[in-house]
């Protein structure tokens, strides 16, 4: 069972007092800031893979700790000093949180967005994956350190992402006794000037990072009553490795297509293996048609234009799906209203014509009204759409370009690129690009 503070800290506990030259020590206390890393594996065990991963680098220029991606943790041989070995024990598992929850390539990915590239950006990435691992990491014999920072502080829910946190919060009066933070690179992506980069000593490669990851995940995914319920969600998503998403669209189309009642047909030009059953008589074998599919791309104005390019990619991928045959492949434009059909020759010269609100029914309708009928419907969108109430008469696949996932707290409304609605139904086989 986790503790959360009752109380908000003072301003004075939530900053990093200032060592003069006189007070800082001559060298790191290896054995104190060792021996705070053995009491963390003890009361969190399954963290000690990774805790035992990270190699501590003496640095004077970092204010307590901080960690790189690469798994180095640069150390304050002044905070070192100063500190408790319960309360280093504590910042030990905060600083590996950071790197066990990706949060230097989380953070990168959304600077690229969000467009968010300056320093005060980073510092509310660093804000945000603290709330993250801060809510429910510390009690059941862990500290709270001094100067931790609550999701409470900034008046905001327990139990939610880094993501979530992110778009909740503005740097204010509410931040200001954490500007002090500096989990380092490891934590917000933005490399220091400390950090000893990708091919200095004692870094770990990316296969050695995943490995630690996963022994972490096996550990909790096999005892997950000791773990919180954040680390539990944390090892659930570890063990479901990332998938090649194209490779997935295209086995989702020839799925769809090659299922019973999807354009089969009788030839002659290979007599069935029963015509020797029935005498005198020559027996048509069964064939799969080749399937004929229509894609319906949403052209709203919540998709951007990187996005409608990705959708011209996968037209060319699905047409290799389905064995090359491009005069079988239409592609539709919809935002409020179906806009024209277009058979496929190349996807570049395929007119994409919208802009305004989002109701793919229209598509979804209007597809299905082709003649010969389509054996596949591929919707791409960003699934910011009502769906047609009852399953259309043939297979669907929708290919989901990828949204931050909404707040439960602050919903945002439909016209904002990052909210997230219900997810498109059963009926529907659904693959996220990219």
């Amino acid at each position: 069972m986790t503790t959360t503070p009752t109380t908000t800290p003072a301003a004075s506990a939530t900053t990093t007092p200032t060592v003069t030259a006189a007070e800082e020590p001559r060298a790191l206390d290896r054995d104190k800031l060792f021996a705070a890393r053995l009491h963390a594996a003890r009361v969190r065990p399954y963290l000690a893979t990774a805790l035992f991963a990270l190699h501590p680098v003496e640095s004077r220029h970092v204010p307590t700790m901080a960690v790189d991606r690469f798994w180095r943790c640069y150390v304050s041989p002044a905070f070192v000093a100063r500190m408790p070995v319960e309360d280093l024990a504590a910042v030990w598992v905060h600083e590996v949180s950071h790197l066990l929850r990706d949060h230097h390539g989380r953070s990168d990915r959304v600077a690229r967005e969000r467009g968010l590239t300056g320093p005060g950006d980073r510092l509310r990435m660093n804000i945000a994956a603290d709330c993250e691992i801060n809510d429910d990491v510390y009690g059941d014999g862990l500290v709270w350190p001094e100067g931790a920072l609550h999701p409470r502080h900034l008046e905001l829910p327990e139990g939610e992402l880094m993501e979530d946190y992110l778009r909740q919060f503005s740097l204010g009066p509410l931040t200001q006794d954490f500007t002090w933070l500096e989990c380092g690179s490891g934590a917000d992506g933005l490399e220091r000037h400390w950090d000893l980069g990708a091919d200095g000593a004692y870094g770990l490669s990316e296969q050695e990072r995943d490995a630690v990851r996963f022994r972490v995940a096996e550990g909790i995914k096999g005892r997950p009553g000791d773990a919180p319920a954040g680390w539990r969600r944390w090892a659930e998503e570890a063990f479901q490795p990332p998938q090649p998403w194209r490779e997935l669209l295209g086995a989702a189309v020839r799925s769809a297509a090659s299922a019973g009642g999807a354009g089969e047909d009788y030839t002659y030009g290979r007599p069935s293996r029963r015509s020797p059953v029935v005498p005198g008589a020559v027996l048509p074998s069964l064939r799969r048609m080749p399937p004929r599919v229509s894609v319906v791309i949403d052209t709203s104005g919540s998709v951007s234009d990187a996005e409608l390019g990705s959708a011209l990619q996968e037209v060319a991928a699905i047409s290799r799906a389905v064995g090359g045959r491009r005069d079988l492949v239409t592609v539709l434009s919809c935002d409020a209203a179906a806009q024209s059909v277009s058979r496929l020759c190349r996807a570049e010269d395929i007119p994409l014509v919208g802009g305004g609100g989002t109701d793919l029914r229209t598509g979804f309708a209007k597809a299905l009204r082709g003649r010969p009928r389509p054996d596949v419907v591929v919707v791409l969108t960003d699934g910011q759409t009502p769906w047609p109430e009852s399953r259309p008469p043939c297979r669907t696949v929708v290919g989901l370009f990828p949204r931050p996932r909404c707040s439960r707290t602050a919903p945002m409304a439909e016209n904002d690129p990052d909210y997230v609605p219900d997810s498109p139904p059963d009926w529907a086989r659904t693959v996220e690009i990219g």
